[in-house]
């Protein structure tokens, strides 16, 4: 079997096992979980982190803003609703938290953190170009409507045959 032929039979096998919808599916949950954790770790230790915030200069809306984006946000990602959405949203979130608070590249934990951020954010980017898949909410939302759709074209479709057909019948009087 050559490598042309090996490959097409993989090809195969991924499409008819939707290995890029399991895939996806498996990303976007590995993805939302770390903004789903921090936000609800904030929102349950809202007093001491927020006190944490201030200190880096993070005012009391902005933190509130934090917490309704990553848990917003990482909903969006794992459930696959509103999931480019979602992605660009926490994909600009990763490059501002990059850009604002890990730039001491002096200190090896904070050019990893800079690091991560980047490579989360390019992530969502991703995620944001490619969408959800088939196993989202996106997917079915978007089946529902495109019946909805066919359905609406149809009833057009048939009233205007039934015009065609109609007569004006007049009885004599």
């Amino acid at each position: 079997m050559t490598p042309n032929e090996i490959a097409a039979k993989l090809t195969g096998l991924a499409t008819k096992y939707h290995i890029r919808d399991v895939t996806l599916l498996a990303g976007r949950l590995l993805m939302s979980f770390i903004f789903l954790h921090e936000g609800v770790t904030l929102a349950t230790h809202f007093d001491g982190a927020a006190k944490a915030m201030a200190a880096q200069g993070v005012g009391l809306p902005l933190f509130v803003a934090t917490i309704a984006l990553q848990l917003g946000a990482g909903l969006s990602v794992a459930s696959g609703l509103l999931t480019r959405l979602g992605g660009i949203g926490l994909g600009l979130f990763c490059l501002a938290t990059a850009l604002l608070f890990h730039v001491n590249f002096a200190s090896q934990n904070e050019l990893l953190h800079f690091e991560k951020d980047l490579a989360i954010s390019g992530g969502m980017f991703v995620l944001a170009a490619v969408g959800a898949g088939r196993i989202s909410l996106d997917w079915l939302l978007a089946r529902h409507l495109q019946k909805r759709q066919r359905d609406r074209e149809m009833v057009k479709a048939l009233l205007a045959v039934e015009s065609e057909f109609s007569m004006d019948v007049r009885l004599p009087v």
